[in-house]
Order: C-alpha cells, then sequence, then structure tokens
C-alpha cells in the first residue's frame, strides 16, 4: 500500500473486507459502516455475493466488501468460494471479523484461519448488547492480546461501536506507515509435533517466491495438511509442486498414523483448544437466565406434530392479511385511475393521442399499479418472519418433507425466497454445498409464486371468486410448492440421482425487527416493482397498444355498432393476426386469441400479462383505468368464466418465468439445464392446464345431466 508525501493518508482507497460466519450480523454491520441499506435475514444465505460500500472519515476512503458468511476457509457451497477466493486473489488491505458475541468459540475457529492468511486483521466483537443480556462478558482487551489482534464491540443493528471500530483500523494504518508495511497478526502454534511437519512444507512453498507472493505459504502449508481440495489445485501453478505434495502427503501420513485421526480432525483439534483456552481467559459467564424466550417459543413453534400446521397456518394468515389490509388502498388506486382516465379523455381529443394515453399507459400501467398495495403489505409481512428469525425455524420444519421430495433442507431458503422474486431466490441457492441439491433446488424455484404473478391471481381472482379471493390465490400458491416439490422429486428419481447432503444449521435467537429495517427491505422491493411497471410493464403496453391499434381499421358502411366494429377493428389489427394465428394452440385450454396474446407477452415479465389485459379489454370495453374496470370487462367476456380463469392462473404459474429469472438459470446452470428448463415448464403448464380445463368442462356437462336425472 502507497501512502502520500507526509506519510499520513492512502493515495487510493482502503478496501476492507468484512467477512465472518453467517449470522453475525455482518451484513447490518456494512450497513451501519457504509450508511447502505443491504437485505439483512436471520438465516444464512442472504448475501450471496460480494457487495461493495465506501465512507469518507478523516479525508480517507473506505472501500468495504461485504463478503457472503462462512464457516471456513475450506470451501465447499458457491457462497464460501465467493468469500475465500475474493480474500485469497484479491487481497484485500485488512479483514474485519465480525463475531456473534453470543457463541464465540465457534466464530474464532474462522477467525484463527484469517490469521494464516497474512492479511492484517481487526475483530468486531458484534452483538456485544446481547451477550450481556444473556450473562456473557467478553474482555476485548484480554482477548485481543491472547490472540494478536485487536477487537472492539459493536451493536451493527443500532450503528453502536463504529467509530471505534474504524479506530483501530486507523491504528493499522498507522502501523503500517511506521514500519513501512502491514504488522501481520501472531498466528497459532499447533504444536511442536505438528509444527514439525508444517515448517518444511512451508519452506518448500517458500523457495518459489512468484507463488508464495500469491498465496501466504504458511496457510497453504496447513490446508495441504488438511486435505483442502482447492489448495491442492492451487498448488499446481508451483514451480516443484510434486515436491511439495509429496512432503504434504508424507506429513499427512505420519499424523493419521501418530493420532489415530484424519489430519484435518487433528488440525481442527488444536484450533479449538486453543480457542477454549482464550475463552477461560477472556470471556466471563454469570449464569444463564432461568426463561429463555427462545426456548419457550421454539417449545411450540418446534414441535414436531404442530411445526408443519403451524408453518402452513402462518403463510393461510399472511395471505389472509395481505388482502384485508391491502383492499382498502387497492380500491383508492383504482378510483384515482380511472379518474386519470376520464380526465385525460375529457382534455385530449379524439384520436390517437388519447388512444395511446387512455387505453395504452393509463388503462395497461394502471392496471398493473394498483396492485402495488398488494405487493408492499406480502412484502413487509414476509420480512418480518424473516427479521424475527421464524425463516430458519421453517427450514427445520419442512427439512424432513423436503429430504422425502429429493431435496435439501436449507433448500427452503430459497425456495422461500422465490415468493418475492425468482432472481435472487436461485442466485441464494449458491449455500447449498452439493451440486445435484443446487441444480434441483433452481430447477424448483420457477414453480414458486414470485411477487409478478400475484397481479395476475388477484385480478381474477376478484373477478371470478369474488366471495373468497384469498383462498383461491392461497391454493394457487400452494399448487406451486406441490408442483416444486414433485419436480424436485421426479428429477431425483431420473437426472439428478444419489442421496441430498446432511442438514446442519444453527437456529438463531428470536430478534425484535427494526422499523428502519422492515421499511427498506420492503422500499427495495417496491422500488423495484414501481420501476419495473414504469420501463418493462410501460413499453410492453405501449407496443400491445400499437399492435391492437394498427393498421387502423376502415369499418364497412352498413356496420353501424360500435361493439361490432371494436371487435372487428381488434380481430384486423395485428394483435388479432398473430392471436388467431397462435389461438389453435390455446384453444384445448379454453383461451381464446386474446388470452393467448396476453400469455405470450408475459414471457417478458408476468405482471405484462395484466397490463396487456388491461389494453385489449379497455379498448372493447371502454371502461375506467383501474383494475376494477378490467375485472368487471373479464367477468363481461363470454369467453371467460371461473374454470377459464382458474386454468389461465395455473398456466402463468407453471410456465417459464420472466426473462431476468432464465438469464439468471444460464448463468448458474448453463444453456443445458436453462433449456431443459423452459421445455419442461412449457410442457407441464401446457399439458397440465389442458387436463385440467377439459376435465372442468366434462364435470360442468355432467352437473345438470346428473341433476336431472336424480330429479
Amino acid at each position: 500500500m502507497s501512502f502520500d508525501a507526509r506519510g499520513a493518508v492512502p493515495v487510493r482507497p482502503l478496501r476492507i473486507a468484512l467477512a465472518g460466519n453467517p449470522n453475525a450480523g455482518k451484513t447490518s454491520l456494512f450497513n451501519a459502516l457504509t450508511g447502505a441499506h443491504r437485505k439483512v435475514g436471520n438465516y444464512p444465505g442472504v448475501t450471496v455475493e460480494k457487495r461493495e460500500g465506501s465512507r469518507f472519515r478523516n479525508g480517507r476512503e473506505y472501500v468495504f466488501i461485504d463478503l457472503p458468511g462462512i464457516y471456513s476457509l475450506t470451501a465447499y457451497s458457491i457462497d464460501e468460494v465467493v468469500a475465500r477466493d475474493f480474500l485469497l486473489d484479491e487481497r484485500p488491505d485488512l479483514i474485519i471479523d465480525v463475531l456473534d458475541s453470543t457463541n464465540l468459540e465457534r466464530n474464532l475457529y474462522l477467525c484463527l484461519q484469517f490469521q494464516e492468511l497474512g492479511i492484517p486483521v481487526v475483530g468486531a466483537l458484534n452483538m456485544s448488547d446481547e451477550a450481556e443480556a444473556k450473562g456473557i462478558t467478553v474482555d476485548e482487551k484480554a482477548l485481543s492480546a491472547l490472540l494478536g489482534l485487536t477487537m472492539a464491540k459493536t451493536v451493527g443493528t443500532k450503528g453502536s461501536g463504529i467509530e471505534g471500530l474504524l479506530d483501530l483500523v486507523d491504528r493499522a494504518v498507522a502501523g503500517w506507515v511506521k514500519a513501512s508495511g502491514p504488522a501481520l497478526p501472531r498466528s497459532i502454534r499447533y504444536g511442536d509435533e505438528i509444527e514439525a511437519r508444517i515448517e518444511p512444507i512451508e519452506a518448500a512453498i517458500a523457495a518459489d517466491p512468484l507463488f508464495a507472493a500469491r498465496f501466504p505459504p504458511r496457510w497453504m502449508a496447513v490446508k495441504l495438511i488438511e486435505k483442502d481440495a482447492d489448495a491442492r489445485e492451487r498448488l499446481s501453478g508451483h514451480r516443484d509442486a510434486a515436491g511439495v505434495e509429496a512432503l504434504a502427503a508424507s506429513a499427512v501420513a505420519w499424523i493419521e498414523k501418530h493420532y489415530a485421526r484424519d489430519a484435518e480432525i487433528v488440525v481442527s483439534e488444536r484450533r479449538y483448544g486453543y480457542i477454549r483456552g482464550a475463552a477461560r481467559e477472556a470471556i466471563s459467564r454469570f449464569g444463564k437466565p432461568d426463561f429463555s424466550l427462545t426456548e419457550a417459543i421454539d417449545a411450540i413453534i418446534m414441535n414436531r406434530f404442530l411445526a408443519l400446521p403451524i408453518f402452513a397456518a402462518i403463510l393461510w394468515g399472511v395471505f389472509q392479511l395481505t388482502f384485508k389490509l391491502g383492499a382498502y388502498p387497492m380500491g383508492w388506486l383504482e378510483s384515482a385511475f380511472a379518474w386519470l382516465g376520464g380526465a385525460a379523455t375529457s382534455a385530449l381529443p379524439a384520436g390517437i393521442l388519447r388512444s395511446l394515453v387512455v387505453e395504452g399507459i393509463i388503462g395497461g400501467v394502471g392496471s398493473v399499479f394498483s396492485f402495488v398495495p398488494l405487493i408492499v403489505i406480502l412484502f413487509f409481512l414476509l420480512s418480518v418472519l424473516e427479521d424475527v428469525g421464524y425463516m430458519s425455524r421453517a427450514a427445520f420444519a419442512t427439512d424432513r418433507l423436503l429430504h422425502s421430495f429429493g431435496l435439501h433442507g436449507q433448500s427452503v431458503f430459497p425456495l422461500m425466497l422465490g415468493f418475492g422474486c425468482s432472481v435472487p431466490a436461485i442466485m441464494a441457492a449458491r449455500t447449498l454445498k452439493s451440486p445435484r441439491d443446487r441444480i434441483a433446488t433452481i430447477l424448483a424455484i420457477p414453480f414458486m409464486s414470485c411477487g409478478a404473478k400475484l397481479p395476475v391471481y388477484v385480478l381474477l381472482s376478484a373477478a371470478f371468486f369474488p366471495k373468497n379471493p384469498g383462498a383461491v390465490v392461497m391454493l394457487v400458491y400452494a399448487i406451486g410448492v406441490s408442483l416444486s416439490l414433485a419436480s424436485a422429486w421426479v428429477l431425483s428419481k431420473t437426472a439428478l440421482r444419489g442421496d441430498p447432503t446432511p442438514f446442519v444449521m444453527e437456529l438463531p435467537p428470536y430478534r425484535a425487527p427494526t422499523l428502519s429495517g422492515l421499511l427498506w427491505h420492503v422500499g427495495e422491493k417496491t422500488q423495484s416493482y414501481v420501476k419495473k411497471a414504469g420501463t418493462v410493464i410501460l413499453a410492453s403496453a405501449i407496443l400491445v397498444w400499437a399492435i391492437t391499434s394498427f393498421p387502423v381499421y376502415r369499418p364497412a358502411p352498413g356496420l353501424a355498432d360500435s361493439g361490432t366494429r371494436a371487435e372487428a377493428a381488434m380481430e384486423q389489427s395485428f394483435a388479432g393476426r398473430i392471436g388467431k394465428f397462435i389461438e389453435p394452440a390455446f384453444k384445448p385450454l379454453g383461451f381464446d386469441w386474446k388470452i393467448g396474446v396476453a400469455t405470450v407477452t408475459g414471457f417478458t415479465a408476468k405482471e405484462v400479462i395484466v397490463s396487456t389485459l388491461g389494453v385489449l379489454y379497455k379498448v372493447r370495453g371502454g371502461e375506467g383505468a383501474g383494475s376494477s374496470g378490467l375485472r368487471a370487462a373479464l367477468a363481461a367476456d363470454p369467453v371467460f368464466s371461473p374454470l377459464v380463469a382458474f386454468v389461465l392462473m395455473l398456466f402463468t404459474l407453471i410456465i417459464p418465468p420472466c426473462f431476468a429469472a432464465l438469464a439468471t438459470i444460464r448463468a448458474e446452470l448453463g444453456w443445458k439445464w436453462l433449456g431443459f428448463s423452459v421445455a419442461f415448464m412449457l410442457i407441464l403448464g401446457w399439458g397440465l392446464g389442458v387436463a385440467v380445463y377439459q376435465v372442468g368442462s366434462l364435470l360442468a356437462l355432467a352437473a345438470p345431466l346428473a341433476a336431472g336425472g336424480a330429479a
């Protein structure tokens, strides 16, 4: 690192990595340090890529990189690989190791590994308030002296201790200036017998200066003794890779013979022994409270007989509350867009411009905007469940069920994220260690009903099932979950044979969600939805308006009825011609050409189905611009019926997700699995839709006959 002439201020930003175990409050601390508002969830896997944020202090810029939470530098899952590769390949100037003060002995294991990387380390004793509430007192000065690195107490959710932590960073930087280089942290000693095996390997690695400059010799030597696959792969770049590997193999053989245990276990035991000694010196416990709220709640929530019914009841309550609370603001928005449409009709002369504004922009986009309150409420309730700590319990509650379908218990996290948006859900599958589990989970995620599908469900359920639309929507969500599990089961028995890996995970304590955190979570998701409505959906609505308005229809002299003229104009438009061409493929599902056009446009984004229907039916019906007018128009169309509406919801649920989600699947799994996924969902969506419609139609015909026979 270089400095200016005074030797006080870096001439480039200071790059600081925030790393640590999952659930240590790392992202909360990142938010407090940078003023960013990244998602903070109470379970592992929220951060699946490194994120950057900056802060200026005393004339210096600090660039913080928030790495995924990991338990060890021996990486298995993709998020662990992201963290390890960043530290090894990009070499930050300093690591802030974020430690959970309530569980320091487990967290310090990773800290010892950081010290061997040859990168300066500063410790953040996070959640110090929770530790004190549990009767745990940490002497940070004593612990710092024992470990050979400086530490500060912090509370990331409250922004407490941030300045003190940055003071430690400044002192580390000042120490570099004084010593003309970084003062590296002290690494642990594994005992004379093991050190006698590490030192020759370390010396052999250091004999190649170029290799040693990239990979710290001691860290590499220890990893080779731990039989780390990635370390062996990296060793291929050493000029005497064979000689180093022979030394490592000899050391491993001696250790395993001498201790009668796996070499990796021997190294782990030495680390934990060192940690236990430091903990006895620096950590005091004044007794555990007789009453633990977390344990009392878990006695009910995690009961083997009650866990799944409680999980189902919570989701049912979320949907019911969403509809009950969202009905009022949704009605206000519908009225507002209806008034706006009327005002535009009065202000603009009849013609193409008024048609574009009223039927294309207001009619199309307004239909989608009306659902914003439902999106806000749903995301708020799901964020509460995440932040309070219930989602990790949901993972345990569904673990046995998921295993029976060939999925991993931790798959529940990305699957639940799929209720919000498929893109981050697919990326969250990186936390799964097994490639088999990861592929199965990613291919199952699109069957979960993302927020973009909700407007379609709400529109159709309110129009055709007005007595209990919430129950219908939850039924569609439940079908999606069932199809997700069924598809995973089929894959586990065919293309992805093998047993899912064991599920081991900690249960964090329940924590009260912060209002600011909830508002930022909801605001971020709502902003994304509104942005999509103002860009992709607006563009789609204008395009649909254009293909339904052109070529301009010239009615025959005798065609006087306005409804007949409008119908004929629609059929003669580009949209009508396209729809008539594809109508035979949709006819077995009970769809006419208009519904077919709407479903095709929905491949860009599922909300576009609503905006397309809004444009198509506003052109014909002339109702107000809100979704209430669209509901009335759909209900008045003889093609539509409760059965057709349900099939359309089912078809929307199953067909491939939006282009952004498809691009994410390709990035994560490649073209082969993307092609398989698209083909599978198209075939299943069409086949199941046809089956439901045809069987439903037969039952509808049979019902009057049965009633007549009974009479």
